[in-house]
This record gives structure tokens, sequence and C-alpha cells, in this order.
């Protein structure tokens, strides 16, 4: 203390009990120290544990509790910071338990871009997660003979992987997959644990995820497509568009549902194939965080920023990268509640002018009545999840979600009640109640909707009824495939394909493989012209 921070009782004092005084001062203040840091540590982990038991729907009950969650975190961040020696002495503090709380950090980035669908706070996710890896937080761990702190450690890897994918960080990921493999390997000659095998299951879907998302070369090296939006593959509107759009009623999509219940497609971490190419193409690139996360990081809350509702396009606003993405859900072999309870909820949330997506990828399902007679549920529909609990619970909720790849057994994912072919309900007029039915979509036609089926029974979609006199579009996938694909259904949709990513597409069923630079921009350019000349047509209609 210095002389000034003394009182007059201290400054009197002699040598001798000056510097007993000091210790003993210096004592509690060390003491204090370790108990703020203690008290933060707890209170952050509850706040954290209780982000499971908010509702996975709708937009203002779970803010504020985000809020109050980033800033704990924020304040527990500066103050190992601050403190980093006295609370290595004093606390015993190790560089994991500085990892796990990084780590923790870089999962609320992710969750708030799940439920927020803002493609920047995936950024701020993968700076934390590479800040683990650069600072080589978990390096000692293998030595601690813990295998929870093993436990730990896999689930970063995992985790760190899965905000790659969506970033398309195709390099750093191939790197960690690497480092998964070895850490994996260790962890079971280490402790033969009970979930090695699970932890190889999640080994395998993520090399087949990438090597399926990554088939075409150019210029003989293996390319990385990004299904997001960006200024340089929407073709600018046709002279006059602002006169013609100016007479008529422009509506937003706001709110959208993306469904993936294909029973044997390739998926990692309750993202189907079909799921993470919809979920990109919906969404619009965001520019990279050029924040330095280094030593002195601080963190800010999401939630604490101003998210006011704006036009999702506006065709009079020229700056693109400010404009929000719609807010979706991702829904991985859901349940029939848990579909019309989130679709009720997004449903809810539309403004006046605003239109829903509900995109579902899924098995499909025939009645096989010998009469048909009701188009909204004699010819079938298609398949959701059966199981028997069924509960309103998010496949997006950090027990089942990608930031916790290794779900519960009870989870959508690790259900194999779905069936890969059409199948038929018991004698009689009954229908099987666990499916979705074009007449379980009727409600939500009171309000504007674009409905995308990917189902090998989406013709029973085809004659949806205008019952409310609003705005509905629908596109509906083939309902069979020349023969030479069938062996290629498991690796996604050739239609949903087609949707996200046309050259790819194209290249795809011709069997091309490899491409030089100036083949693929000149296809790209043509693809441009096809969806400028749609364009044109649709605005003359």
């Amino acid at each position: 203390m210095t002389a000034a921070g003394m009182t007059p009782t201290e400054k009197t004092s002699s040598p001798a009990n000056q510097q007993h005084l000091n210790e003993t001062h210096g004592d509690d203040y060390e003491d204090k120290i370790v108990q703020e840091f203690s008290h933060l540590l707890e209170k952050s982990k509850q706040l954290f544990n209780g982000l499971r038991d908010l509702p996975q729907y709708g937009h203002k009950q779970w803010q504020p509790y985000f809020g109050r969650t980033f800033d704990v975190y924020t304040k527990l961040w500066k103050f190992q910071q601050q403190h980093r020696v006295l609370l290595d002495k004093k606390y015993g503090l190790k560089r994991c338990q500085i990892g796990e709380i990084a780590s923790k950090i870089g999962q609320l980035y992710y969750h708030f871009y799940i439920r927020t669908s803002e493609t920047n706070y995936l950024n701020e996710a993968f700076a934390f997660y590479s800040a683990i890896r650069t600072r080589a937080y978990y390096s000692k761990v293998n030595r601690e003979e813990k295998p929870d702190l093993m436990v730990k450690k896999l689930r970063y890897y995992a985790r760190f992987i899965v905000v790659c994918l969506l970033l398309k960080k195709t390099k750093i990921m191939r790197e960690l997959v690497r480092e998964l493999n070895r850490q994996i390997d260790e962890y079971v000659k280490a402790y033969d644990p009970d979930d090695s095998l699970e932890w190889q299951l999640v080994l395998n879907e993520i090399s087949s995820f990438i090597d399926v998302d990554n088939q075409l070369n150019i210029d003989h090296v293996p390319i990385t497509l990004s299904y997001r939006l960006t200024n340089t593959i929407i073709p600018p509107l046709p002279t006059g568009s602002d006169k013609i759009l100016s007479t008529i009623q422009l509506y937003t999509v706001e709110e959208i549902l993306i469904i993936g219940n294909y029973q044997d497609q390739i998926k990692f971490s309750e993202l189907t194939i079909d799921m993470y190419r919809m979920l990109q193409a919906v969404e619009r690139q965001a520019i990279e965080s050029s924040t330095s996360y280094d030593e002195k990081t601080t963190i800010q809350s999401p939630a604490s920023t101003n998210h006011q509702q704006r036009d999702i396009y506006n065709v009079y606003d020229g700056d693109f990268q400010n404009r929000p993405n719609p807010h979706k859900y991702l829904l991985y072999k859901p349940t029939f509640s848990q579909i019309y309870a989130f679709t009720a909820s997004a449903f809810k949330e539309l403004s006046q002018h605003g239109t829903l997506l509900l995109y579902i990828s899924a098995d499909g399902y025939d009645t096989h009545l010998k009469s048909k007679v009701e188009q909204s549920y004699d010819f079938g529909g298609v398949k959701t999840n059966n199981r028997r609990d069924d509960t309103i619970d998010s496949p997006n909720s950090p027990s089942t979600s990608a930031t916790n790849t290794l779900a519960k057994k009870s989870s959508p994912s690790n259900t194999n009640t779905s069936s890969t072919a059409i199948t038929s309900t018991p004698t009689g007029s009954i229908k099987d109640a666990h499916n979705i039915f074009p007449g379980d979509l009727y409600p939500f036609l009171r309000k504007p909707l674009f409905l995308i089926i990917d189902s090998n029974n989406s013709i029973t979609f085809q004659n949806m009824p205008n019952l409310f006199g609003q705005p509905f579009v629908s596109l509906l996938s083939p309902i069979k495939l020349p023969a030479v694909f069938h062996d290629y259904q498991n690796k996604g949709s050739l239609f949903t394909l087609f949707l996200t990513s046309p050259m790819f597409a194209f290249c795809f069923v011709c069997h091309l493989n490899d491409l030089t630079n100036e083949q693929w921009v000149l296809c790209q350019e043509h693809i441009n012209k096809i969806i400028f000349e749609i364009t044109k047509i649709f605005l003359k209609s």
C-alpha cells in the first residue's frame, strides 16, 4: 500500500508492526481476489447450465438471460487476466481451466449464432476456439490422468470442427480432424472408456461429411464451395425493377424452419448434408472479424447490442452486408410436436408483411389407402421422428446440439425409428399420427408461406389450397431419380443441391470432378444470366 492509502494509525506504526500489517493486508487482499474469482466462476457455471432450460423458440424469452451470462463471463475473463499470477499461486489456476472458460465463451457465441442466424458470431466463436489451440491451453490435460478432462478436450475439438465446417475453413478443419484422431487414440489407450465407439463414430461422421462437401477440383486443386449469399453471386436487378417493385406489396422472409429427417443421409452434429447446405443458402456472407485475440482479449455480449427488426431485403438499400439474416430454427429429426411448436412460434413472430420459409427434407409416407379422396390427409406426407418421449426439446439446445457432439441416448439423433421407404398404415383409414400431412400446414396459410419439400412423396403437397388469400409459393422435389443416382442419395438430395449450388449440381450430374478456373468462371456467368432472365420474367408476370 502507498502512504496515501494508509490510515493515520498506520503512518505512526513502528517498522516491524508496519511490515506485519502490510503482510496481513496483503493476505487479506489475496484472499479476496481468490474469493471473487471463485464466486465469478461458480456463477458463470450456474448461468451457463441454465441455458439448456431456456425455451428454444421465440425471441424475447432468452435474450435477457444470455445478456447476463455474457456479462458474467466478461467479468470472469477480465478478472483472470488481471490477476493471473496471483491466481496461479493462491488458487492453483491451471491452463486447462483458462481453456475451459474460453471454450464456454466460444459456445456462447455459437449458440447466439444459432438463435439469431448472424454469421458474425460464428467468427467470434472461431476466434476464441483458435486462441485455445494457439496457446495450447489443453496441452497438459493428457498428463492429468483425469478422463473427464480428456472428454472436455475432445468436445472442444468437436465444437471447433463444427464452427470451421460452417465457416468453410477447410484447411484448419482437416488439421483438427487429424488432431482429434490422435487425441481419441490416446484417450482410448489410457482409459479404455465406455464411450470409445461413440467418439469413433463422431470421427467417421465428420470425415464422411468433409468428403461429400469437397467433390470438385479447380485446376486440380480441391475447392470448398460456399453456399452463402454474396454480392458476386447475386446478379443485379434488371433495369426498371425499382419502378415495378414500387407499385406492388413486397414480402420479406423473416422466419425460417429447416427440418432434416432423412434416415440414412450423411450427417454430423445433428446437421444432415441437406440442412447444412440449406442453412447457408439463406445466410449472407459475414465479414470476418479483424479483432486480435491476444492476452488482452475482452468480450462483448451480443445480447446487449441493438437488434431492431429491419427489412430483410430492401431493394433500395445498397448496403448488402448490413442487412440482417432471417431468423431460423434447425430441427434434426424432430417429432410432430416439435415441428408444430416451432412452426407456431415462427408464425407468431412474423410481422405484417413477413414470410415464413418452411424447408422439409424427409422420407416420404404413403397411406396406401384404396380410396384416396381427401387431399389434406389421404395421400400421406413426410416422416417425422416417432419416438414416444414426445417432449418439446430443441435439437439446438446445449444438451443435444453441435456444441455437445455426443448427444444423449434419448435424443432425436440417436433414434432409429424412421424408415427410408414409404411405409403403410394399419388397415382401414387410420393414418400414422407421427407424420406431417398437407392438412397439418393449413393453419399456417393465414400468413405468407414459402414451402420447400424435398422428399420421395413431395407430390402430396402439390395441391395446397389458398384458404386465406395469402401469398403462397411451393417448391417440390421430383419423387423419382434416374437409377444412376440411387447410390448417391445418402450423400445429399439432388434437388437441394440444385437449389443451393446450381453450378456444382450440374457438374455432379454430368460426372465432372475437374474443371479449369476459366471453365468454372464461364459456367458461373451462364448461371447468373439464367437467374437474371428468370428475374425479368418474374417481374413481367
